[in-house]
């Protein structure tokens, strides 16, 4: 069972956290290594100092000494400390480091509390206290340089190590992140390295969930873009091939004239030229026409009257059809209205309309109907000309396909040229035998 590729952000996101975790790990470890080493020396001294005032109450119940007795220094933090006791005034005891005098104040004006005095210079902080009589008073200072020294020694411990963890951890996310974004450089590298011709699908292993859908659109790019190269190049080569005919005659034609002496026979081939220049832009217009559909966009949809057009398209082809002694009737049942682009839908029946009147014979009847099927807008194109049969049915829509047993000029692009204008509108065009008119019958429908 294969298991789905990892998210990138996932990816990123654990490898980050799993960096980051790990240094702070380390990081958090080293600092409370040192800030427990440093409490534990704080309290020692502490302690220490309260051995030695155990030693000196040991020492007086011993009778070692009865007045003004100095504590020893026991510790390398007993000299940040320093106490007195004070006895009906007098110096009872104190500390090696303690002065004479009352650290705060006199023997005879006594203040209980905090205070920070100076002392020789140094910044004191300073506790005073009653004993268990009256008449002694007990001192207890620290240097507040030490107390520094503790707030040093804890922030030393804090950043520190974050300090030297710093460029660690910038290294570690910028390897991981990295990492991460290969499959990115990956894509970029294959791309960059492909032949501007290669439309072949782009194939990447194992590509995070991000990456797939940027591959799988450039995959379709690539498919829409080889399927309109290759509908490009058939269209160049059954284009070029088409021009050849009307140009072939053109000439032929030019150089008839050139070399006739008789007038009317002259007149005939330039009259045969200028048919023949007709023709040659017929066919480039519905060759552009053609180009621009298939390579434009969806085309500017509005509301149009479907009637108007098509009786307009009518009355625009009808001078043709009275050429020919043609019959060319319009029916309206309703009046349907469709969503589309007024001009592409005026060349869809144009197309349809003038094959009618240009492929029928003369004295043919052709109607035209616009009507609703089941609520919906339909269009009808009937003839009674000789239609097509079951085989050049199914060939209808090939390009420069023409119906045999047919005289009249055309390129066979009529048809191409109006599906695909059906297809922009997502319209349905069919073709069969009419059952009234026993020619072609052509329905668009919605």
């Amino acid at each position: 069972m294969r298991l789905s590729p990892r998210s990138l952000q996932q990816r990123l996101l654990l490898l980050v956290l799993g960096v980051v975790a790990s240094v702070w790990l380390a990081t958090a470890a080293l600092t409370w290594w040192d800030a427990r080493h440093e409490l534990d020396e704080l309290l020692d001294g502490h302690l220490a100092q309260a051995a030695a005032i155990l030693v000196v109450q040991q020492g007086q119940e011993l009778g070692e000494a009865s007045h003004d007795f100095d504590a020893p220094s026991l510790h390398r933090y007993a000299p940040k400390v320093a106490f007195q006791v004070f006895h009906e005034g007098q110096l009872a005891m104190r500390s090696a480091n303690a002065p004479s005098n009352p650290m705060v104040g006199t023997a005879t004006d006594f203040k209980a509390g905090f205070a920070t005095v100076q002392i020789e210079g140094t910044a004191w902080r300073v506790f005073s206290a009653y004993g268990a009589e009256n008449d002694v008073q007990v001192h207890v200072g620290e240097e507040i340089a030490s107390r520094t020294s503790i707030l040093q020694a804890i922030l030393r411990g804090a950043l520190l190590p974050m300090a030297l963890a710093l460029p660690l951890l910038a290294l570690a996310l910028w390897w991981a992140i990295h990492r991460s974004m290969a499959p990115v450089r990956l894509l970029g590298g294959s791309l960059a390295q492909r032949r501007p011709d290669a439309l072949e699908p782009l194939v990447l292993e194992h590509a995070p969930a991000e990456i797939a859908p940027v591959v799988l659109a450039l995959n379709n790019l690539f498919a829409r873009i080889a399927t309109l190269i290759e509908s490009e190049r058939r269209f160049t080569a059954d284009a070029s091939h088409e021009l050849r005919t009307p140009i072939a005659a053109i000439r032929a034609q030019a150089q008839v004239a050139l070399g006739e002496a008789d007038d009317t026979l002259r007149r005939h081939a330039l009259l045969a030229t200028l048919e023949g220049c007709d023709r040659a832009s017929r066919l480039v217009d519905q060759l552009l026409t053609l180009s621009r559909l298939e390579a434009s966009a969806v085309p500017d949809m509005a509301d149009v009257d479907l009637c108007a057009l098509v009786r307009q398209v009518v009355a625009e082809l009808a001078p043709k059809a009275i050429a020919k002694a043609q019959s060319l009737e319009f029916v309206a049942n309703g009046s349907p209205h469709l969503s589309g682009n007024e001009t592409l839908l005026a060349v869809l029946v144009r197309n349809l309309v003038d094959n009618a009147v240009r492929y029928c014979p003369r004295a043919a009847h052709i109607r035209v109907t616009v009507e609703l099927l089941d609520a919906r807008p339909a269009l009808r194109v009937e003839d009674s000309g000789p239609g097509l049969t079951e085989a050049e049915l199914r060939r209808l829509g090939e390009r420069f396909f023409r119906g045999s047993d047919n005289n009249e000029n055309g390129s066979g692009l009529g048809w191409s040229i109006a599906r695909r204008i059906a297809q922009v509108h997502h319209l349905h065009l069919s073709a069969e035998r009419s059952a009234t008119l026993g020619g072609l019958l052509v329905r668009v429908t919605v």
